[in-house]
C-alpha cells in the first residue's frame, strides 16, 4: 500500500506580535477574557504579503525533505485570504520555488483549508496520481481584521506553514493519513 509519508515541514511567522496586553489597549478585553476563551496568548502580523510568507514556509519545507522545486510534482495552496483572484496562490508559490511542471490549486475552506489540502493532496498520493506535493496552509487576515469586534480580533493573526509529502511504502515515519 502506498502512502503518504510527511517528510519535510516549514513556516514563516511574522516577527512583529500582537499581544493580549496589546489588544487590551484597543479593545474592552483582557489577556485573562482572551486566554480563558481561546487559549491565545499572542498572534503575529505580517507587513510582507501573503505570497512571500508562503515561499518562505515553502521553502524551509523543501529544504527539510532535501527536495528541488523542481522535483516538486503537484502545489496545494490552502488559504482564504488570496492576494488576487486570477492567477491563483499556488501558481505565484510554483514560479518561485522552479516547478513548471507541478500542477497547482488553491483551496478555500476558511479555518480549514490546510487539512483539505493536505487530505487532497495525500489522495493523489495514494492513488498514485503524483509522487509527492508540497502543500502550503497561509493566511494574511491583519489587513482584514475589524479592530473594533472582540469577538474576532482576539483570534486571528498571520502566518504560514508547508509540508512535503512523499510516496512511501513503509507504514512508519510521519504519515499524512
Amino acid at each position: 500500500m502506498i502512502h503518504a509519508a510527511i517528510t519535510g515541514w516549514g513556516k514563516c511567522l511574522p516577527p512583529a506580535v500582537l499581544s493580549n496586553h496589546d489588544l487590551s489597549g484597543l479593545l474592552d478585553t483582557s489577556d485573562e477574557w482572551i486566554v480563558s476563551r481561546t487559549g491565545i496568548r499572542e498572534r503575529r502580523i505580517s507587513h510582507v504579503g501573503l505570497e512571500e510568507l508562503a515561499y518562505v514556509a515553502a521553502a524551509r519545507a523543501l529544504a527539510a525533505a532535501a527536495i528541488s522545486g523542481s522535483s516538486i510534482e503537484l502545489i496545494v495552496f490552502g488559504t482564504c485570504s488570496h492576494e488576487d483572484q486570477v492567477p491563483n496562490m499556488a501558481s505565484g508559490i510554483q514560479v518561485r520555488i522552479g516547478a513548471p511542471a507541478a500542477a497547482a490549486f488553491d483551496i478555500n475552506t476558511a479555518c480549514t483549508s490546510f487539512l483539505y489540502g493536505l487530505s487532497a493532496a495525500t489522495a493523489l498520493i495514494r492513488t498514485q496520481v503524483v509522487r509527492n506535493a508540497l502543500v502550503i496552509g497561509a493566511e494574511l487576515i491583519s489587513p482584514f481584521m475589524d479592530w473594533s469586534d472582540r469577538d474576532v480580533a482576539v483570534l486571528f493573526g498571520d502566518g504560514a506553514a508547508a509540508v512535503v509529502l512523499e510516496a512511501s511504502g513503509r507504514e512508519e515515519g510521519v504519515l499524512a493519513e
